[in-house]
């Protein structure tokens, strides 16, 4: 077994893929002809977002969608960074908003939390040493 994909299912594909861009420096690989889907340049696995209207084709009983839940879902993304001060601020700029500001862990890592436009929750870090 191999881990390939996490898709996160969004109102717009293309604002994401912006956002992330923008946010956390990440490069487009894709974006179909139709808006439906596409993908960042993330390493060996795949960061990709379809649109919710795929989502209701998939899960013809309903699902939930992260960017009209209340609360941030019980999942999220983690990126790494050597300076999550700066990391948190740029995504905070784009358009994310801070569920927790960076802060030392007692294991030594420096993590913070922030929920993008498209409800996506996401931790930045610093690397475990």
């Amino acid at each position: 077994m191999k881990f390939g994909y996490t898709i996160i299912y969004v109102p717009n594909v293309a604002e994401s893929l912006s956002f992330f861009e923008n946010a956390f420096g990440l490069t487009r690989r894709f974006l179909h002809e139709s808006g439906d889907y596409g993908e960042l340049e993330t390493g060996a696995t795949t960061l990709a977002f379809a649109a919710h209207e795929l989502g209701e084709v998939h899960f013809p009983g309903g699902f939930v969608r992260a960017n009209q839940s209340a609360l941030p879902l019980g999942m999220e993304i983690a990126f790494i960074s050597d300076n999550v001060e700066t990391a948190h601020q740029r995504a905070l700029t784009s358009g994310a908003v801070e569920l927790r500001a960076p802060e030392q862990k007692p294991w030594g890592q420096t993590v913070s939390y922030v929920r993008c436009p498209d409800g996506t929750l996401v931790e930045l870090c610093s690397p475990m040493t």
